[in-house]
């Protein structure tokens, strides 16, 4: 009987193994293997069509770190994330409260407030340049309406607030429907034992679905951090990180330096730079996330 047992373990360690293998092959292939070899042209001059004709060192660490369009990238970026996050966040949790107490029409609102997550990151940045224009814009028109003018596409301070309010506008949905699973999986009898003691709905909201739901939305909050991190799509279509660079998140300056340039080496050294600083501030986050769910 041991050796069959034997054989048998054996033959599901194996089987392990092998649903296992496509995975690793996938995560070796699209992950590992693009960050080793980023690290390999980071140490060299490394320029499209001309390849590697030597190893510099640091040498391109030390151009990106003395780069002041590469702190000023950081900064954009991080504002960017910083305003935009929060809000789809907010917005998000508020919307599935609403559904979840009750709301009618709600089938025909959550089909509504979902449609723009299914949308391309690129179609929404060039829509967005038709609705923010100054001429004939259907915001611009709006505001107009009532004596406002936002120059939102001429300056940068008006094309980063653009860039976020349809970043908020489209990811919004995400939050949304994972708060909305959060507090669809509390019991009914929470609900109603805390109606009996609080005053409000917002007190239910405050002090029962909302540490309830913690958990679900730091996963959100996590997630769309990182995805906002590495947001291109959108900004790039809107503004193309003009006017200047005043709108030039980290991903739309990288792209420059690596693509348009041809400065492989540079661009790398100013990837893997920026690769450490999103694992310290994702590490952070979420230790800190973890200890207030305990």
């Amino acid at each position: 009987m041991e050796p069959a047992n034997k054989a048998q373990r054996n033959s599901e360690r194996l089987f392990k193994y092998a649903m296992l293998g496509p995975a690793v092959l996938w995560v070796i292939a699209f992950t590992f293997f693009p960050i080793f070899s980023a690290l390999n042209y980071s140490f060299s001059n490394y320029v499209l069509g001309r390849g590697i004709t030597s190893y510099v060192g640091f040498k391109n660490y030390l151009l990106a770190l003395g780069d002041a369009g590469f702190w000023h990238s950081l900064l954009i970026t991080l504002v960017y994330v910083g305003i935009a996050v929060p809000l789809e966040v907010c917005i998000g949790f508020v919307f599935a409260w609403i559904i979840t107490v009750g709301l009618p029409g709600k089938g025909l609102f959550r089909s509504i407030l979902t449609a723009p997550l299914f949308t391309m990151e690129v179609a929404i940045g060039y829509l967005g340049v038709t609705l923010f224009t100054s001429e004939g814009g259907l915001v611009s028109a709006l505001l107009n309406l009532v004596h406002i003018q936002i120059p939102w596409m001429s300056t940068g301070e008006g094309g980063l607030a653009a860039a976020i309010l349809l970043d908020v506008w489209q990811w919004t949905p995400f939050v949304f429907l994972m708060a909305l699973a959060a507090l669809g999986s509390i019991p009914d009898e929470i609900y109603d034992a805390a109606m009996l003691e609080a005053s409000s709905h917002w007190q239910v909201l405050r002090h029962v679905a909302l540490p309830l739901a913690w958990p679900v939305l730091t996963v959100a909050i996590l997630l769309r951090l990182i995805e906002g991190l590495k947001s291109f799509g959108l900004p790039f279509a809107l503004t193309s990180g003009g006017p200047g660079t005043s709108t030039q998140l980290f991903s739309i300056m990288n792209y420059l330096v690596t693509i348009q340039f041809f400065d492989f080496g540079r661009g790398s050294a100013m990837g893997i730079l920026y690769l450490v600083m999103v694992s310290v501030i994702i590490t952070v986050f979420f230790q800190q996330m973890r200890k207030r769910i305990d």
